[in-house]
């Protein structure tokens, strides 16, 4: 049995913020995951719902960081607000 991914309203997208840093994220809709490359923190989206915990975030190496945002760049992805 497989979960289905939620994405997240548009809305929402628009006023989302890291909470350690304050700045914008990289919505990664096909990982369920917001990412902050300037910490290289991403957090995860669990069942449509974001989890801006700091404790919950996790700090990812610097080849996962180069990945994620070569794909945001490849994807022209749009950070949140």
């Amino acid at each position: 049995m497989s979960a289905a991914k939620s994405s997240l309203n548009p809305h929402l997208l628009e006023i989302l913020a890291c909470p350690k840093d304050k700045g914008n994220l990289i919505y990664f809709e096909d990982e369920e995951m917001l990412y902050n490359p300037r910490l290289q923190m991403r957090y995860e989206v669990r069942q449509g719902i974001p989890v801006m915990l700091i404790d919950e975030a996790i700090v990812v190496t610097q080849v996962e960081h180069e990945r994620l945002v070569a794909k945001a760049a490849q994807l022209n992805l749009k950070t949140t607000f």
